[in-house]
């Protein structure tokens, strides 16, 4: 299923699922039973899940909190979620990405997964304006995918981390480039340079929707970005070096994650400019349109203003 959070044409704000062209808003369709955002829900998705199963099955067009998609607006599926962790999970990424600044992959990096906060206030969903941070000129995209939890758990092991997972969306961590390489001088790590925007969307896929792609505890998943129609960066989610479950496993350790945090993969290889070379591509600028598509898990496309 592919839970989504969109603006009616009242202009009021509700949570729900899409299936083909059709949107149910389930606060509305359930007469108030079901949550009225998604963050509520995946609190209570245990409780909540026959009612989902019955309404899925039940609903026509002409019900109560049925809509057609061109009757809304899709907004990002958790517009204020609990918190975002981005990792830094393909080699392929790490390496070049430290290549570019004259630096090998440090030993420490085989030996955890890392991970660093972003701005969990400052969320962009599908079809969504990004402003372009007015002190950069090195703006970039990064192609991404994130797992939302759907369970409270602590010091979760690896090998049972995927029941904590809820499902799966495409993810852009935006990255003003010149500001985080003057920044990460002073050996902190990313903060103005990621604090802008994070882009998530269009959808949540829930998890049992991608066993088509599964192999072993990865998934086969073609992950492509393009800029005005060109496709720049082409990899694929099975080559990343560590998989959600150890990421989770890292994340929870001595902390309790609760359903509604995120957890981005960290960019694929090739998928940013920072790794292409600006020799490819120039920096991101007013009036770009970045397009981001993930096998399963839908398109996600934001203009740069």
């Amino acid at each position: 299923m592919k839970y989504i959070t969109f603006r009616n044409k009242q202009g009021r704000i509700a949570a729900g699922w899409i299936d083909n062209d059709v949107v149910v808003d389930m606060y509305e369709a359930s007469n108030g039973e079901l949550p009225i955002d998604l963050v509520s829900f995946l609190e209570k998705e245990e409780a909540c899940r026959g009612l989902v199963d019955k309404l899925a099955d039940s609903l026509n067009t002409e019900d109560a909190g049925v809509y057609r998609i061109e009757e809304v607006d899709l907004l990002a599926p958790l517009p204020r979620p609990v918190s975002v962790r981005d990792f830094y999970a393909f080699e392929e990424h790490v390496k070049t990405a430290r290549a570019k600044r004259g630096l090998e992959v440090v030993p420490e990096w085989y030996g955890i997964p890392v991970f660093y906060f972003t701005n969990h206030l400052a969320i962009k969903g599908p079809d969504e304006e990004v402003a372009r941070p007015k002190n950069s000129e090195w703006l970039d995209y990064e192609l991404e995918i994130a797992c939302v939890i759907g369970k409270q758990g602590r010091n979760i092991p690896a090998a049972e981390a995927d029941d904590y997972i809820f499902g799966y969306c495409i993810m852009n961590d935006w990255s003003a480039r010149d500001l985080q390489r003057q920044e990460m001088k002073v050996g902190l790590g990313p903060a103005k340079g990621k604090d802008f925007a994070t882009s998530i969307g269009p959808w949540l896929v829930t998890k049992d929707e991608l066993i088509p792609f599964q192999k072993d505890r990865r998934y086969d998943l073609e992950m492509k970005a393009a800029v005005n129609g060109k496709v720049l960066s082409e990899g694929n989610f099975e080559t990343i070096h560590y998989s959600f479950a150890e990421m989770i496993e890292r994340a929870s350790a001595d902390v309790t994650l609760y359903p509604g945090e995120v957890i981005g993969s960290g960019t694929v290889g090739t998928g940013c400019i920072l790794e292409l070379g600006t020799d490819v591509h120039r920096w991101l600028e007013p009036g770009d349109e970045v397009s981001l598509e993930i096998t399963g898990l839908g398109k996600l496309t934001n203009k740069i203003i």
